[in-house]
C-alpha cells in the first residue's frame, strides 16, 4: 500500500465502485487479496483527498424527455435499510420498490436503459445493484453476510486443531531445551519438506502437527542422543507458527465468485463471507464443498441460524471449491409470525418446518385458517389450510402465506359496571347468563346503588347498540322474571351519589381556611368551622350570618326572596351545649364569619434621617400626626434640613412643608398618617441641580444671595429650543414652583439648597413661534373680517 500512489487508488477505488461494489465488500475484497487492517486504513486516508462521486454525492443531468428533471446520484450501491412489514393484515404491506427507492428514483428507474446517455448508465446500474441488494435482505439468512460485527475470521491464537494437516508454507518452531538448548524455525517447501542443519530434508507435507512432531524429532535424534527419552537430560517441542495461505474457489449463486486467498485455518463461513454469500438466487440449504471433485460436505445454513449448530463448518484446504445451488423452493410468510421473510424449504419439509423458521406465531396470530395464494401454470389460486393441515401440508415454490390476527372480540363476554362491588369483565358461562347470577358473581350491589333501574346495553343483529331498561330491585327481590344475557352485554347499575349535583358547604371570612367542603348529613355549624382549621384571631362570635338556598322546585308561590339569611352568635369554643355551633347545616349553605370591630392588627410608621431617634414606632390610632412622630423620634438633629423633608405613601412623595409643620403643629400641612408611611429628613444639600433647555445643564453651589436668573447664566443660558416662560423649580420636599407674571413683572420661584431648576424646550424638529407666510396669512385675514364687519354696522346704521 506504501508503494501505490494517490492516483492509483483512487483508480482502483473508481473501478471497484463501477462494478457495483459497496465500500463493505471492496474491504472484503482487499483482505481477500492479502492486505492487512493497516493497508486499508491507508487506503482510506489517501481517498479522503479526493472527491470520488460515490461520497460527495455529485448531481447528474436526466434527458428532458423523461418525467423528472434532476436526480440525485449518491451512495447509490448502498442499500438502504428495509422496515419490518407491518403485521397488521389489515394494512397491505409497500411494495419492495417503494420501501428502497425515493419517487424521484423510481421515475428515474421507470424510463428503458437506452434513453440515457453514458454519464447515467452507471447510476442507472447503481440502483439496479440496490434493489438487488435490498431483495437478499428479506430472504432468511441474508444478513449474515453483510454485517461488519460478524467477519467469521479464524483465531490464529489458539491451540493448532489436532487434524490440521501440514502443507507447503506453514511453519514449524522447534524449541530444544534442558541440557542442551537450541531453537530453530523452519517452513514447509513447496516439495512438503523442512530442513534443519545438515539433516537430511524430512518430509511433513500432509501430517497432522503430532505426526509430522514424532518424525522431526527422530530425526533429531541423530544430533542430539536421546532427545524426549527419559534421563537423557534433554527434550524437544514442535509447534506451529505462521500458518500458510491456501486457494478456494467458490462458484455458483454466489455475489462475488472467484478465487479467494485464505488462512489454512479458515472454515467454510470464512469464505462465503469474504464472497458475500449466496446472492439473490443462491440457495442457504444446499452448499457443497467440493475437494478433488468429489462432494465431501453439503452445507445448511439454517442448522447455523435457527440452532448455531456448526457441525458442517469445516476447515477448507488448498484448492477445494465451495459451489452454491440455485434454490428450489422459496416461500414468503408474512403477518403475525416472529420473523416475516422468505424462506427456502427442502424436500419433505411441511408448512410447519416453514413456521419454525419464521419463530412461530405471535400472540395475535389467527392460526384457525391460513390462507395461501400460489401460482398455478395459468395464474394464481387461493387456498385456505386449517389447524390439521398445517404438518402435512407441503410449500410449493412462490407461495405467499398470510398470518392475520385474531379479532379484538370475545365470544363470550360479559359486563357490569357501576355500583357493584367487583365491576368488570366476567365470562359468560353456566353459572353466570342472567342479570342476577352476574351481579351475584360481581358480590352483589352496593349500598348506595340506585335499584329501581339499571340498563343493560346489547349489541343488535347489524351491530347497532341498543338500550334495555330493568327494574333491578325486583329483579333482585324475585318480584319479575330474571332476564338472559347475551355476549358482549354491558350492565350498568347507577348509584344513588352519581345521580345527585355535588353537595357543597362554603365558609368565608375570619377561618383559617376559606372554601368549600364537601357536605355530609347532620354536619353542623362547628363541624364546619373546625373543618376550615377554626377561627381567626379578630373573628367575631356575634352576628354570623349564614345564606341557604329556598328551593320549591318550581312548586307553589314564585317568590322574589332567593336566599333566606340567618343570623346568630355563637361560642368561641365551639362547645356542643352552644346553640350557634349545633345550627344544622343543609346543602349549599354559606357561611360568613365576620371581623371584629374592635380588632385591628398593629400598624407603623417609619421616620429615618436627621432625628435622634430614627426608625419604626407603631401607629397607636388613627389621630396620629406627623408632629407626633417627630416629638417621638426625640426631635431633630442639629443640621437637619426640613425644607427638604419628604413624606412617602404607597412609594410615592407626598408634598409637605416640614418646617412651618415643626413650628405651628395646627398647619393643615400636619397630616394625620396611615400605616405604612415612612418620613426621612436629610442633611441639608449645598448644590442646586439645573436641567432642561440649557447650554449646559450642571449642577452648582448653593448661594444664598442667588436668584433663578443667576443660576441659569452659570449654566451657559438659555438653550435656542427653550421655552423661556416655562421655567419651574423643584424643592428638597417634592413641591415645585413656577415663575408667575403680573402684569409686565415676573416673579421667580425661590431656589433653596437641594432645588432643581427645571427649563422645558421645543423638542427637536417642531416648530417655534409662526412664519412670515403665517403672519400674512392671519393679517389678511383679520383685515377681510373687519371690513366685513364695517359694512354689517353701516347697514344697521341706516
Amino acid at each position: 500500500m506504501d508503494d501505490l500512489t494517490e492516483d492509483e487508488v483512487s483508480i482502483f477505488y473508481q473501478k471497484a465502485l463501477d462494478s457495483g461494489m459497496s465500500e463493505m465488500q471492496i474491504e472484503k475484497a482487499a483482505k481477500a487479496q492479502g492486505y492487512t487492517a493497516a493497508d486499508i486504513a491507508k487506503m482510506r486516508d489517501k481517498l479522503s483527498k479526493f472527491s470520488i462521486s460515490s461520497k460527495t454525492g455529485n448531481k447528474a443531468e436526466v434527458p428532458e424527455n423523461t418525467e423528472v428533471s434532476r436526480v440525485t446520484i449518491g451512495n447509490l450501491s448502498k442499500p438502504k435499510k428495509i422496515e419490518p412489514s407491518s403485521t397488521d393484515p389489515s394494512k397491505s404491506r409497500k411494495p419492495l420498490d417503494e420501501q428502497i427507492f425515493t419517487l424521484e428514483e423510481r421515475v428515474f428507474l421507470s424510463q428503458p436503459l437506452n434513453v440515457y446517455n453514458d454519464s447515467l448508465v452507471k447510476a442507472y446500474k447503481e440502483l439496479q445493484l440496490r434493489r438487488s441488494i435490498a431483495l437478499e435482505k428479506v430472504i432468511f439468512g441474508a444478513d449474515l453476510f453483510d454485517t461488519e460485527t460478524l467477519n467469521f475470521e479464524p483465531d490464529l491464537k489458539i491451540a493448532t486443531p489436532s487434524n490440521y494437516l501440514l502443507g507447503p508454507d506453514d511453519e514449524i518452531n522447534i524449541d530444544i531445551f534442558g541440557d542442551v538448548l537450541d531453537n530453530f524455525k523452519v517452513k514447509v517447501s513447496t516439495e512438503g519438506t523442512v530442513k534443519i542443519l545438515n539433516l537430511s530434508p524430512i518430509y511433513v507435507n500432509g501430517l497432522s502437527i503430532d505426526a509430522a512432531s514424532n518424525r522431526i524429532i527422530g530425526r533429531l535424534r541423530q544430533l542430539y542422543q536421546g532427545l524426549n527419552k527419559p534421563g537423557s537430560g534433554s527434550s524437544a517441542q514442535v509447534t506451529l507458527g505462521n500458518v500458510r495461505s491456501i486457494k478456494v474457489t467458490l462458484t455458483g449463486e454466489v455475489k462475488f465468485p472467484g478465487s479467494y486467498t485464505v488462512s489454512s485455518l479458515a472454515t467454510i463461513f470464512n469464505a462465503l463471507y469474504l464472497a458475500g454469500g449466496p446472492s439473490a438466487n443462491g440457495s442457504y440449504r444446499n452448499i457443497r464443498l467440493i475437494r478433488g471433485n468429489k462432494t465431501i460436505r453439503t452445507l445448511d445454513l439454517y442448522d447455523f441460524l435457527l440452532k448455531a449448530d456448526q457441525k458442517d463448518n469445516i476447515h477448507l484446504q488448498d484448492q477445494d471449491i465451495i459451489r452454491i445451488s440455485d434454490y428450489e423452493t422459496r416461500v414468503e410468510l408474512i403477518g403475525e409470525v416472529k420473523r416475516p421473510m422468505i424462506f427456502e424449504t427442502l424436500k419433505g419439509e411441511t408448512l410447519k418446518d416453514v413456521l419454525r423458521f419464521a419463530g412461530g406465531f405471535t400472540s395475535k396470530a389467527y392460526t384457525y385458517s391460513i390462507p395461501v395464494t400460489r401460482n398455478t401454470s395459468r395464474e394464481l389460486k387461493l387456498m385456505n389450510i386449517t389447524q390439521d393441515e398445517v404438518s402435512n401440508f407441503l410449500p410449493q415454490n412462490g407461495d405467499k402465506y398470510v398470518i392475520g390476527a385474531i379479532i379484538e372480540r370475545f365470544e363470550n363476554r360479559v359486563e357490569i359496571e357501576g355500583a357493584v362491588f367487583r365491576p368488570g369483565m366476567y365470562a359468560l358461562e353456566q353459572g353466570v347468563s342472567t342479570i342476577k347470577e352476574l351481579i351475584k358473581r360481581a358480590e352483589g350491589a352496593r349500598e348506595d346503588a340506585f335499584l329501581n333501574r339499571a340498563t343493560i346495553t346489547r349489541r343488535q343483529e347489524n351491530y347497532e347498540p341498543q338500550i334495555i331498561s330493568v327494574d333491578l330491585g325486583k329483579i333482585l327481590r324475585g318480584e319479575v322474571a330474571d332476564i338472559s344475557l347475551q355476549r358482549e352485554d354491558v350492565v350498568k347499575v347507577f348509584s344513588i351519589t352519581n345521580l345527585k349535583e355535588k353537595r357543597i358547604v362554603s365558609i368565608f371570612g375570619e377561618v383559617n381556611l376559606e372554601g368549600e367542603f364537601e357536605y355530609k348529613e347532620g354536619m353542623k355549624v362547628g363541624d364546619l368551622i373546625l373543618l376550615a382549621k377554626g377561627f381567626k384571631e379578630g373573628a367575631s362570635y356575634s352576628k354570623i350570618e349564614l345564606a341557604r338556598r329556598i328551593v320549591t322546585h318550581g312548586q307553589g308561590t314564585v317568590s322574589d326572596e332567593k336566599v333566606d339569611i340567618i343570623t346568630f352568635d355563637i361560642n368561641g369554643d365551639l362547645e356542643i351545649s352552644n346553640k350557634g355551633s349545633q345550627f344544622v347545616l343543609s346543602p349549599f349553605d354559606i357561611l360568613s364569619i365576620r371581623k371584629s370591630p374592635d380588632y385591628e392588627i398593629q400598624r407603623y410608621i417609619s421616620i429615618q434621617g436627621m432625628v435622634n431617634y430614627p426608625g419604626v414606632y407603631a401607629l397607636k390610632n388613627n389621630q396620629k400626626k406627623i408632629s407626633d412622630f417627630i416629638e417621638l423620634s426625640g426631635g431633630l438633629k442639629a443640621g437637619a434640613f426640613l425644607e427638604g423633608a419628604q413624606l412617602y405613601r404607597n412609594s410615592e412623595i407626598v408634598g409637605i412643608n416640614i418646617e412651618e409643620i415643626v413650628e405651628n403643629p395646627g398647619s393643615k400641612d400636619n397630616m394625620y398618617l396611615m400605616a405604612m408611611d415612612s418620613i426621612y429628613v436629610p442633611r441639608i444639600d449645598q448644590t442646586v441641580k439645573m436641567s432642561g433647555a440649557l447650554q449646559n445643564p450642571i449642577s452648582v453651589t448653593y448661594k444664598t444671595d442667588y436668584k433663578l436668573s443667576d443660576y441659569i447664566a452659570e449654566a451657559g443660558g438659555f438653550a435656542p429650543n427653550a421655552i423661556k416662560s416655562h421655567v419651574y423649580v423643584k424643592n428638597p420636599n417634592g413641591i415645585s414652583s413656577k415663575t408667575k407674571r403680573f402684569l409686565f413683572f415676573k416673579n421667580y420661584p425661590k431656589v433653596l439648597p437641594g432645588s432643581e431648576i427645571i427649563v422645558d424646550g421645543i423638542p427637536i424638529g417642531a416648530k417655534k413661534g409662526l412664519t412670515t407666510g403665517e403672519v400674512m396669512g392671519i393679517s389678511t385675514s383679520l383685515a377681510s373680517f373687519s371690513l366685513t364687519l364695517i359694512y354689517l354696522i353701516n347697514l344697521i346704521i341706516k
